[in-house]
C-alpha cells in the first residue's frame, strides 16, 4: 500500500501579482458578475478580482478609476473579463456607446463572434438587439435601448468618429502614442467614460509606450484614478520554478495545465517565455525614478560654492518646447555641486550663446548632447572659440551612470531647486547598449527633463577635465 498521497495540482494564484486601486464603500462588480453568471459566463476568482479593483463607484455615482489596466500572461482568461464589462455596459450601465478595439482586425472580430453568441443563444437577449452588422471591419450589435458595441481595428482614424461611453483596448502590448493620440479623445466628452488596456509585457519590438507608461503609474501607486493589475513572475525568478509558473497563471489548473506550460519551457526561447509565460516585463524596474527624494532632499546645501568660483563646466540641454536649460558644475576631490544658473523661456539660442560665451569663454567647457535640440548651438559656440564638448550616447551611459552614482553615494549636492527637483522625479530611464547603460528619456513630453539633463552633462564635462575654474557668476538667471 502507498504510504504517500499524490501530490495536489498546482494552482494559479487567484490574487494578482500587483494591485493598485483605491478604496471605495460602493462596488458594481457583483452585479457584473452576476449578470455574467445569468448568461453561462461563471467568472473565476482572479477574473472577479479584476472587476472589484475596477468597479469601484465615487459617492457621485461616477467610476472611481476612468482608466483600467491589466496583465496578464496569454490563454489564461482576459477575454472573459471583456465580455463580463461588455454585457454589463449594454444591459446595466446605461452606456449608449461601446468600442471595443485591438491591433489586429481579427482580434477585433473573435471579441466580435464571442459576444454575438450571448445575443444568439439567449431568447431573452435576442429580443433586445435591433441589429447586428457582421462585415468585416464594420462588426456591431446594437440594442433596442440604444446602446451600441462597436468592433474596429486600432487604426489610426478608425475610431475617430465615436464618442464613446466605454473604452475596450485588447492586445495593450502594440499601442502606441499616434493611435493612442487619435482614440484618447473619443471619451473626452462623455461624463463618465471608462478606458480599459488590457494585454501582455510588449515585446523589443512592439510600440507599447503607452502600456508601459500606465504600468509604471501602477507600480508607483500614486495615480488614484488608475486601477492596474497585473499577473507576473518576480523579475528574477527561475524559468524552472513551477511555483513561479503559479504566480503568473492564474488559470493554471483551470484551463490551463502544467504539462502545457512544461511544453512551452522546452520549446520557447527562454526570452519569449519570460515574457508571453511567465509576464515579466523587459528591463522595467529599471524605468522607475532612480534617485528617491528622500535621497535627493538630503543632498541639498545651504553652503554652495563661494561667488567667486567658477564652475568646472556648464552643461546645457533643450525641452520639447524647445526651452533651453544650463546647469553648472562645480568640481573637488570628494564631491560635486549642481546648480541650474539659467533658463531661456523665449527659445532664444541667439541670447543662450551669447551667455555661454560671456561666462565660459574659452577655458570652461560646455557639454551639449549630440542629438539633444540644443546641439544646433554647436557651430556657432565653437565658432566664437568656446570649448564645446560634445556627447554621443556612449557619453550619456558614463554621464548618467556616474550622476546616478554620485547621488546615490552622497558624493553630490544641489541647491534644492524646484525645477531640477520636478525634472528627475517625472525622469525615466531608457536603454543604451546591450551593457546595462541608460540615459534619461526624453519620450514623455508632459516632463521637462532638460533641467537634469543639463545638470547630468555639467557634472560629466566637470569629472572629464577636473579642472575647477575661478568665476564671478554663478547665480541662475532668465536670458
Amino acid at each position: 500500500m502507498p504510504t504517500r498521497s499524490p501530490l495536489a495540482a498546482l494552482q494559479g494564484v487567484q490574487v494578482p501579482h500587483v494591485r493598485h486601486a483605491p478604496s471605495v464603500r460602493a462596488n458594481d462588480w457583483e452585479d457584473v458578475a452576476d449578470l455574467a453568471k445569468a448568461y453561462g459566463l461563471i467568472l473565476d476568482p482572479w477574473q472577479e478580482n479584476v472587476l472589484e479593483a475596477s468597479m469601484g463607484v465615487r459617492s457621485d455615482g461616477r467610476w472611481a478609476t476612468p482608466t483600467v489596466g491589466l496583465a496578464v500572461p496569454r490563454q489564461n482568461g482576459k477575454g472573459a473579463i471583456i465580455e463580463a464589462r461588455e454585457l454589463a455596459g449594454l444591459l446595466i450601465f446605461g452606456e449608449k456607446i461601446i468600442v471595443h478595439s485591438a491591433h489586429e482586425q481579427k482580434t477585433a472580430r473573435l471579441g466580435f463572434t464571442r459576444i454575438l453568441s450571448y445575443f444568439e443563444n439567449y431568447d431573452d437577449l435576442r429580443k433586445k438587439v435591433r441589429s447586428t452588422m457582421s462585415a468585416i471591419g464594420r462588426e456591431n450589435i446594437k440594442l433596442r435601448n440604444g446602446a451600441e458595441l462597436h468592433f474596429p481595428a486600432r487604426s489610426k482614424g478608425a475610431i475617430r468618429g465615436f464618442s464613446v461611453d466605454c473604452l475596450i483596448l485588447d492586445e495593450g502590448q502594440v499601442l502606441g502614442d499616434t493611435a493612442w493620440d487619435a482614440i484618447k479623445p473619443t471619451i473626452s466628452a462623455r461624463e463618465n467614460a471608462q478606458t480599459w488596456v488590457l494585454g501582455t509585457p510588449p515585446t523589443p519590438l512592439d510600440d507599447g509606450a503607452v502600456f508601459k507608461r500606465m504600468r509604471l503609474r501602477g507600480l508607483e501607486g500614486k495615480d488614484h484614478r488608475l486601477c492596474w493589475c497585473e499577473w507576473s513572475a518576480n523579475q528574477n525568478a527561475s524559468l524552472d520554478d513551477r511555483e513561479a509558473w503559479a504566480q503568473a497563471n492564474p488559470a493554471l489548473g483551470i484551463r490551463l495545465t502544467e504539462e502545457a506550460i512544461a511544453d512551452e519551457r522546452n520549446e520557447m526561447s527562454a526570452e519569449g517565455f519570460t515574457r508571453e509565460r511567465l509576464g515579466i516585463w523587459d528591463e522595467v524596474a529599471a524605468q522607475l525614478a532612480t534617485i528617491p527624494s528622500v535621497i535627493w532632499d538630503a543632498l541639498i546645501t545651504r553652503e554652495p560654492p563661494p561667488n567667486d568660483a567658477r564652475p568646472s563646466a556648464l552643461g546645457v540641454d533643450m525641452s520639447h518646447e524647445r526651452v533651453i536649460d544650463i546647469s553648472g558644475c562645480w568640481s573637488t576631490s570628494a564631491s560635486v555641486h549642481i546648480e541650474l544658473l539659467a533658463q531661456d523661456v523665449a527659445s532664444d539660442t541667439a541670447s543662450a550663446v551669447e551667455w555661454l560665451v560671456e561666462r565660459a569663454g574659452r577655458k570652461i567647457p560646455v557639454v551639449i548632447d549630440g542629438l539633444s535640440p540644443a546641439a544646433s548651438m554647436i557651430p556657432t559656440l565653437k565658432a566664437r572659440k568656446v570649448k564645446v564638448i560634445t556627447t554621443n550616447a556612449g557619453d550619456m551611459a558614463k554621464a548618467c551612470g556616474g550622476f546616478f552614482d554620485d547621488a546615490n553615494g552622497a558624493r553630490l549636492t544641489h541647491a534644492g531647486q524646484a525645477e531640477l527637483s520636478e525634472a528627475l522625479a517625472g525622469a525615466r530611464k531608457r536603454k543604451i547598449g546591450d551593457a546595462g547603460g541608460w540615459g534619461w528619456d526624453r519620450k514623455d513630453a508632459t516632463v521637462n527633463i532638460a533641467p537634469l539633463v543639463s545638470a547630468t552633462l555639467a557634472r560629466f564635462g566637470a569629472v572629464v577635465t577636473n579642472k575647477p575654474e575661478q568665476s564671478s557668476e554663478r547665480r541662475a538667471v532668465v536670458l
